[in-house]
């Protein structure tokens, strides 16, 4: 089989995870210039601001590197789920002085899309990456065209499954342990999302390809452990957060240096769909998954000015504070630096 450092031409088998709203091009560059793989996540970035960050990337690093999209399907607009989910938030925009007439609706993420497609074509990005599945055969068809070579997240044997019919070139399983959202998209059932080292071991065995580990890795001796069980390389997200290249809020980062950084859960009331952070006050009193959410990613428009006003008051009561299990290799240093000791754990 092709080890990841063949099919990615990089020198350390490890990705960094693709961290929408923590980060920019400067930390996917300083990965790169590392010798692993940085990611650029795209999901909430216009066509014009991706085109902005990529030349800011290919500008500073000769490497590949990664960019990421989700593959949602965009709900219907449902007006009663709505009226409901701003009746839950009710205490809040009153506690606030919030006039919840004036909150406009709308998502906070887009699917990959053609537009998207136009504007990576120019830079034909030597990897793309996928969450919540794959985009039409057509799109992905454009993007094998460039000679990207297709990354997908796997949260069960079954999706594994799944991706490898539609050929992709390496899974990325996610396990449980993952900061952010979960890329599950098979299934709604949180009992089927197990951790990381067993979802590994059983990927390993399903497929022919090549399997990346993601999820509660924090240190070299966590990337020795999922190599061990057969993995071909790693994908590293939260320990990343506090590296200056990253653009993680004062209040996000103050988290993670916390006590409160060991308790996590898995959470709906943000964007509507599964994502793991830190226990904060809204998710203690609403959940902290809440039958009234609407569907990814509508959820966010009603909760954004409540966030907005805690956050102006220094407080992340309403805020993602997206991380993962173990927060513990978080670490204020270069994320050239940090990588290269996660890449310890590599040999």
């Amino acid at each position: 089989m092709t080890t990841l450092r063949e099919l990615l031409n990089i020198e350390i088998p490890l990705i960094q995870a693709p961290m929408a709203g923590v980060q920019g091009a400067a930390l996917a560059v300083a990965v790169c210039n590392a010798g692993a793989l940085g990611s650029l996540p795209c999901a909430m970035l216009t066509p014009e601001t991706m085109r902005q960050e990529l030349l800011r990337l290919t500008a500073q690093t000769p490497r590949p590197y990664n960019v990421n999209f989700f593959c949602h399907a965009p709900p219907e607009p449902d007006a009663q789920r709505e009226a409901a989910w701003r009746e839950t938030l009710a205490p809040y925009y009153r506690e606030f002085g919030i006039d919840p007439a004036g909150i406009p609706a709308g998502p906070g993420r887009a699917p990959f899309s053609a537009a998207a497609a136009e504007v990576l074509e120019a830079f034909r990005p030597p990897v793309v990456s996928f969450h919540f599945g794959l985009p039409d055969d057509a799109l992905l068809a454009r993007v094998r065209s460039w000679g990207a070579k297709v990354l997908a997240s796997a949260t069960t044997v079954e999706e594994g499954r799944w991706l490898a019919r539609r050929g992709v070139d390496a899974v990325i399983a996610q396990g449980v342990e993952a900061g952010g959202h979960r890329g599950m998209f098979l299934t709604d059932d949180l009992s089927t999302q197990v951790g990381t080292l067993p979802l590994v071991r059983q990927l390993v065995k399903a497929l022919d390809r090549p399997v990346i580990a993601a999820g509660g890795i924090a240190d070299a001796q966590g990337v020795a452990a999922a190599m061990v069980l057969g993995a071909a390389g790693v994908q590293v997200g939260t320990a990343y957060l506090l590296c200056p290249e990253a653009t993680t809020s004062e209040i996000h980062r103050r988290a993670l240096r916390s006590e409160a950084a060991r308790h996590t859960a898995l959470t709906n009331v943000f964007t509507g769909r599964p994502a793991r952070g830190i226990v904060n006050r809204v998710m203690r009193e609403l959940g902290p998954i809440c039958p009234t959410a609407p569907a990814f990613p509508l959820a966010t428009g009603a909760i954004a000015p409540l966030r907005a006003k805690a956050e102006s008051l220094g407080s992340g009561d309403f805020t993602p504070l997206w991380a993962g299990q173990d927060a513990s290799g978080c670490r204020e240093v270069g994320a050239a630096e940090l990588t290269r000791e996660l890449a310890r754990g590599c040999a």
